[in-house]
C-alpha cells in the first residue's frame, strides 16, 4: 500500500498566535522564480476572481479566500512581485455570484470594463467558463480555472482552444482515468458497471460524454445509458440510486462535490447496499468537505459513509510534507489558525494561484518592459509558453498552447485514520477522533492507488477516443 496522504492533521488543533511577518523576509530556496529585470516597487497587481462563494459551492470555495489571503500576505512580506504588491479585496477584486448566471455576468461586466481591464482573471465553475468563454476571448482576458468541461475550454465544436486554462484534467478525462484503474483492478471491481449520478448542469454532466462511455467500454467497463441527476439542494435521492442499481450498476460515479458525494454515500448505506455498490467520483469528491460531511452517516463498521470512496487526486495533498510547498502551506495554515474545514483543495489552489501569478507577471514584465505594458494578450503568450510547478503542487504546462487542461492525474481512496496514526482504521473502534470545539471528527485520509500519469485524452476527436 502506498504512503498515506492525510486530509486533516493532528497539528490543526495546535493553533498558535498568528505571527507578524517582518518586511524584508526572503522566499525559501525551493521557490525559484525567474529573476526580476524590472523594479515594480510601489505598484499593485490585483488578483481578480468571481464565482459562487455562498451557494452550492460554498463548502469548496470559501477556503479559496483564506488561501489567497494567507498567500498574498506571505508573498507581499517577501517583496511581492519584483516589489509590486499583490491585492485581492472583496468588491474591488472579487465578487460572489452565489452560483447565479446573471450575477456571474454582472460580475464579469464589472471587471471587463475596468480601466485598465484585467490582464488575467480567475474563475471557479464550468458553467461560468461556458458563459464567459467567448467574452474573455473577445476582450482578450485569459482566465485560470480549476474545472474542466469540454465546451468551456474547447468550445461547442470541442476543437477550438480558447482563453480559459484549467489546472486539472477534463472531467471526462478523469472518468477515463477511473475506468483505466477499474480495468486494471478486477479484484476490486469484478464485472464493473458504472451508474452515473450527479448534479445537473455544466459541471455535473461534464464527464458523461459519448467519448468517455466508448473509452470505458473499450476498457471492459460498462457505463449505463441512463444517468441520474439530482439538485444540489436534494436531501433524498433514494429513487435515483435505486434506478441505477436496478439497471445493473455496481459502481456509482458522481461528478458533484461537497454534499453531493456525501449524499450518494449515505443513500448507499440507507438502502443496505454497502459492500455491494462502490462509490467513485471526480477530484472534488476527495475534498475535505466530503470527508467531513460523510460523517453524518456511519456504515456497518462505524466509520463514515464515505470510507472507501475512490476518486482523482491530480495535485499534491496536505500531508505530503516531503513536498516543501506542502510543508510551507501547512506551516502557514497553522500560523493563521485555519480550521479543518478550510484545509481543502481550494485553500491549496489559493496558494498555487498566488505563486503562479508571481511567476507569470515576472516573465511577462521582463519581456514587455513594464507593468503598464502587460496586456491580456501578452499574458496569454506567457501562459502558453511557460513550464512551471507552483509550489510543487502540480505542473503548469499547456504544451505551447495545444491544450487547455493540465493532464496529470492519479487515483486515490478515501479512508479514515486509525488511533495510532499509522494507517487506515478498520472500524470505529480503532479510529482516531479529534475534538474540534464541541464536536468530534474522524480524520479523513487519502491513500494514493496510482502514480501520476497523463489522463486519457477524451475530447471529441481526442487521441485516446476509440475509433
Amino acid at each position: 500500500m502506498r504512503k498515506l496522504v492525510l486530509f486533516l492533521l493532528i497539528a490543526v488543533l495546535a493553533l498558535g498566535v498568528v505571527p507578524t511577518l517582518a518586511q524584508g523576509e526572503t522566499f525559501p530556496d525551493f521557490i525559484q522564480h525567474t529573476a526580476c529585470e524590472v523594479d515594480l516597487t510601489g505598484q499593485t497587481i490585483p488578483i481578480y476572481h468571481l464565482g459562487d462563494l455562498s451557494g452550492s459551492y460554498a463548502f469548496i470555495t470559501q477556503p479559496l479566500l483564506a488561501g489567497l489571503s494567507d498567500a498574498i500576505a506571505y508573498y507581499n512580506a517577501r517583496g511581492g512581485v519584483c516589489g509590486a504588491t499583490l491585492k485581492s479585496d472583496v468588491g474591488t477584486e472579487y465578487r460572489d455570484t452565489a452560483g447565479n448566471r446573471e450575477e456571474a455576468q454582472a460580475a464579469y461586466d464589472f471587471f471587463s470594463t475596468l480601466d485598465p481591464k484585467p490582464d488575467l482573471l480567475v474563475l471557479y465553475a464550468s458553467a461560468d467558463a461556458e458563459l464567459l468563454r467567448a467574452q474573455v476571448a473577445e476582450d482578450e482576458i485569459p482566465a485560470l480555472i480549476s474545472a474542466g468541461s469540454v465546451p468551456g475550454l474547447y468550445g461547442e465544436d470541442a476543437a477550438t482552444p480558447g482563453w480559459i486554462y484549467a489546472s486539472n484534467p477534463l472531467y471526462a478525462d478523469q472518468l477515463g482515468s477511473f475506468c483505466q484503474f477499474v480495468a486494471g483492478n478486477a479484484e476490486m471491481y469484478p464485472e464493473p458497471t458504472i451508474g452515473y449520478i450527479s448534479w445537473p448542469g455544466a459541471f455535473g454532466e461534464a464527464a458523461y460524454t459519448p467519448e468517455t462511455i466508448s473509452y470505458c467500454a473499450a476498457q471492459g467497463v460498462t457505463i449505463l445509458d441512463t444517468p441520474e441527476y439530482f439538485l444540489p439542494t436534494a436531501t433524498d435521492i433514494t429513487t435515483n440510486v435505486q434506478n441505477l442499481v436496478d439497471a445493473g450498476a455496481n459502481i456509482l460515479y458522481t461528478n458533484s462535490l461537497a454534499s453531493g458525494p456525501a449524499l450518494v454515500a449515505k443513500t448507499i448505506i440507507d438502502l443496505g447496499l454497502e459492500g455491494e455498490v462502490k462509490l467513485a467520483g471526480v477530484n472534488w469528491a476527495l475534498d475535505t468537505s466530503v470527508g467531513l460531511l460523510g460523517q453524518r452517516t456511519l456504515g456497518a463498521t462505524g466509520l463514515p459513509s464515505t470510507n472507501g470512496l475512490v476518486a482523482s487526486l491530480p495535485f499534491a495533498w496536505w500531508t505530503e510534507r516531503q513536498n516543501p510547498g506542502i510543508a510551507l502551506i501547512n506551516e502557514q495554515a497553522d500560523a493563521n489558525q485555519r480550521q479543518p474545514q478550510a484545509r481543502n483543495i481550494a485553500y491549496l489552489l489559493g496558494w498555487g494561484i498566488v505563486d503562479t501569478y508571481t511567476e507569470l507577471y515576472i516573465q511577462t514584465v521582463n519581456r514587455v518592459g513594464s507593468l503598464d505594458a502587460v496586456t491580456g494578450a501578452e499574458m496569454k503568450t506567457t501562459i502558453e509558453g511557460i513550464s512551471y510547478s507552483p509550489l510543487g503542487l502540480y505542473n503548469f504546462d499547456y504544451q505551447g498552447g495545444s491544450t487547455r487542461a493540465l493532464p496529470d492525474n492519479r487515483i486515490a481512496m478515501m479512508a479514515y485514520l486509525n488511533a495510532e496514526g499509522t494507517g487506515p482504521a478498520t472500524s470505529a473502534a480503532d479510529a482516531m477522533l479529534l475534538d474540534v470545539g464541541d464536536q468530534k471528527f474522524f480524520v479523513p485520509i487519502a491513500i494514493p492507488l496510482t502514480d501520476f500519469a497523463a489522463a486519457p485524452d477524451l475530447r471529441p476527436g481526442g487521441a485516446d477516443v476509440p475509433q
